[in-house]
């Protein structure tokens, strides 16, 4: 493989893929995905129907399992390195097979939690030779946003992006957008003052908004989170929140 495009496809949306991604998905032969198995197959789904809407071209898809790790692990940082280690190696392999110009499509962007770039240079130091191009895109903190008519910040203030997992162990402060947030975390944020705007797989046919008085709307999205992950078998999900 002599060249690799790595693309930010946005939240889901199809209409969300910039021109920029486009331009560089035309250049594409082989795109590589991580699969995460039938009970996610809605995700490659929705990265086939990306490419069916825009490429211009034909392609093949290579599908790479992804090696199972602890999600609720002592050693967080270790299980996450050793992971992303063994992703590394099975991209290394895949590259090996491909000629040409290769591609792999990341939700959101690139920079925004998410380790692509991190194994793509695990690959590079395990030997291999490539060049490799990144193009942003439209992360869900921007689709979240949008859809729900607001701005992230007030006048002078920073915006936080965090994790549930930061968020339980550090608390908030004036304001945050919280992602990768599997155990509702909002929950257990003390004060009546705050409020929250939430969604669920923006940018797809079946997004939910969810917005109000955090201590007035949490159970109900708690609840409608584990029936729309039990009903889907996954869920992608992001929340703003902040003190009045």
């Amino acid at each position: 493989m002599r060249k690799l495009y790595v693309i930010g496809i946005g939240a889901g949306d199809p209409d969300q893929v910039t021109v920029q991604a486009v331009k560089a998905m035309r250049q594409v032969e082989v795109f590589f995905v991580i699969g995460k198995g039938e009970a996610k197959q809605e995700l490659l789904d929705v990265r086939t129907a990306i490419l069916t809407e825009h490429m211009d071209r034909p392609y093949r898809i290579v599908e790479i399992p992804d090696p199972p790790r602890d999600r609720a692990p002592a050693d967080y940082q270790g299980v996450v390195e050793d992971w992303h280690d063994r992703r590394s190696a099975l991209l290394a392999a895949a590259f090996e097979e491909v000629a040409g110009v290769g591609g792999i499509l990341v939700w959101g962007d690139p920079s925004l939690y998410d380790s692509t770039l991190r194994m793509l240079e695990r690959v590079l130091a395990r030997g291999a030779d490539f060049d490799y191009e990144v193009i942003p895109g439209v992360t869900s903190v921007q689709a979240l946003a949008a859809r729900h008519r607001m701005v992230l910040h007030r006048i002078g203030e920073p915006v936080h992006i965090t994790t549930g997992r930061r968020l339980r162990e550090e608390g908030l402060g004036s304001s945050a957008v919280v992602m990768l947030d599997g155990d509702c975390s909002f929950t257990e944020v003390p004060g009546t003052d705050i409020h929250i705007w939430w969604a669920a797989y923006l940018g797809m046919p079946d997004e939910v908004l969810i917005e109000g008085p955090l201590r007035e709307v949490e159970q109900r999205i708690v609840a409608v989170r584990a029936r729309l992950r039990a009903d889907k078998g996954w869920i992608m999900d992001v929340y703003h929140l902040r003190r009045d």
